[in-house]
């Protein structure tokens, strides 16, 4: 039987946090290593672990697997998050990107200098609500199904929980239009493995405070 997956990464969210959604939902339990100093990541390179010596970096199956995408696929595939055929793993893809672009936005935000914040601020929430949020109300109210693909729980579904979550973290009522979503997110927020997931004290990481923004820019020269 093979072990736990190993998560190699920092002690915040990052790239890793939606692998970590991911395995979450799937109910799969894991291991996390992290990289708390440049000698960490150091290590990892000169074992050749890193690919392309970055990480975020996986241990699964036998594998030590790099690049954020191929891991999520991975993942999405193996426990039948990643829909029925290809047309369904197509839209997955599509709704993934959408998320993962806003999410990207949102990540960033606390790196950038004060005088660009509150410019990229407006812009997060001018995004989320123009953009992508109506995708994803429309989808769900076109096909009035449970979920965004196929009527069935998948990655895609995962994935918008994680980005509505971080975008109410920048504005709490942000959904406030989107009654579809509103109730899109009771809905998976109480999938058990979700729900467990959101509890205080799972593996889930915090918003990146001004300690692990220091971190992070000493291990990656920032």
């Amino acid at each position: 039987m093979a072990g736990k997956p190993k998560l190699h990464y920092t002690k915040g969210r990052g790239k890793m946090e939606s692998i970590r959604w991911l395995l979450a939902a799937a109910g799969v339990e894991f291991e996390e290593e992290f990289v708390e100093a440049k000698e960490d990541l150091e290590k990892l390179r000169k074992d050749g672990a890193l690919l392309f010596q970055q990480v975020p970096m996986v241990e699964i199956d036998g594998m030590k697997m790099v690049q954020t995408r191929a891991i999520l696929s991975y993942i999405a595939g193996k426990h039948n998050l990643y829909g029925k055929d290809l047309r369904e793993r197509a839209l997955i893809d599509m709704y993934v990107e959408g998320t993962t672009d806003l999410m990207g936005m949102i990540m960033a935000l606390p790196f950038q200098p004060p005088e660009a914040k509150e410019k990229n601020f407006a812009l997060i929430i001018e995004r989320a609500t123009t953009r992508y949020f109506p995708v994803y109300e429309k989808v769900l109210k076109d096909h009035g199904q449970q979920f965004l693909v196929g009527n069935q729980f998948s990655w895609a579904d995962v994935h918008l929980l994680e980005a509505i979550l971080m975008a109410e973290e920048c504005k709490p009522d942000i959904l406030s239009p989107f009654p579809q979503l509103q109730a899109f997110k009771g809905r998976i927020s109480n999938i058990p493995t979700i729900k467990k997931f959101l509890q205080p004290g799972s593996q889930r990481k915090p918003p990146a405070d001004d300690k692990f923004i220091a971190q992070v820019k000493k291990i990656f020269n920032i």
